[in-house]
């Protein structure tokens, strides 16, 4: 496993910013996506693994669609009815991704209750796992010039799951932007993973080819310092989760003593 284990926080910020320069733009505009996780021993296994919901994927998903407004979601395509569902946590292939290295610092750093522990920083350079897209995406990505693909540019290939599933026999992982489907997708810079089965985990198609990813273990003993940062920063529950929960979330974090 490509791992790095950062010791302050000067070096957290090397190690997830490093290959953001681009010479040809002269820009920093890194290749990578990220994900927090509170505990080093957590994976990538999405809701539907961990439940044991492969076998009734569709199931699910088309009963949320059945009972669920229909004005729930805008545009009836199935990859914003699967986004919608992951919103509201309906187990689903997914997993949610952002674009910032502190969206995702804060959600390592979330929990006084996993402070004592190690916590982890994936970063997966999407521009590596898109070479294992199969020739349907890869086309359609070349056409319009992108990286990520938009719930329309899915539906341009697959409609449905079955299709998406059938689009390879090799397993690969597509990185989409959901709809805007509220403040807290905006806020927090998300996007999503889709692999191409519901039993496909995403961390051993990594580890297959370790230049497509790196994972940051953030130290226990770093994270108060990491979590009084990103406050003073204004990256905090009450930025990332509008509203009066995410508010009184971080109302109640910042002014807990410290034990």
């Amino acid at each position: 496993m490509s791992e790095l284990r950062v010791h302050n926080w000067l070096s957290l910020q090397e190690a997830l910013f490093d290959s953001a320069w681009q010479p040809s733009l002269q820009r920093f505009r890194s290749n990578f996506v990220f994900r927090g996780t509170p505990r080093a021993s957590h994976g990538l296994e999405t809701s539907l693994q961990t439940g044991g919901f492969e076998e009734k994927e569709r199931h699910l998903l088309s009963s949320f669609r059945k009972y669920a407004q229909r004005s729930a979601v805008h545009g009836d395509l199935a990859w914003n009815w699967l986004s919608l569902a992951k919103h509201h946590g309906l187990p689903t292939r997914l997993l949610d991704w952002t674009y910032s290295p502190y969206v995702a610092m804060h959600f390592a750093t979330p929990d006084f209750r996993h402070f004592d522990e190690d916590a982890t920083i994936w970063c997966v350079d999407y521009r590596r796992t898109n070479e294992l897209l199969p020739e349907p995406l890869s086309r359609i990505a070349n056409r319009e010039d992108v990286n990520i693909f938009t719930t329309e540019l899915l539906s341009g290939v697959a409609r449905t799951l079955a299709e998406f599933d059938a689009l390879a026999k090799n397993d690969f992982v597509v990185f989409f932007e959901p709809p805007s489907l509220d403040e807290r997708i905006v806020n927090q810079f998300a996007l999503f993973s889709l692999p191409s089965s519901p039993t496909l985990h995403l961390q051993q198609l990594l580890e297959s080819r370790e230049s497509m990813f790196r994972r940051i273990v953030i130290p226990a003993s770093l994270k108060w310092e990491i979590r009084d940062k990103l406050d003073q920063a204004n990256i905090t529950e009450r930025v990332l989760f509008p509203g009066l929960d995410g508010l009184s979330q971080w109302l109640k974090r910042y002014f807990a003593k410290r034990t």
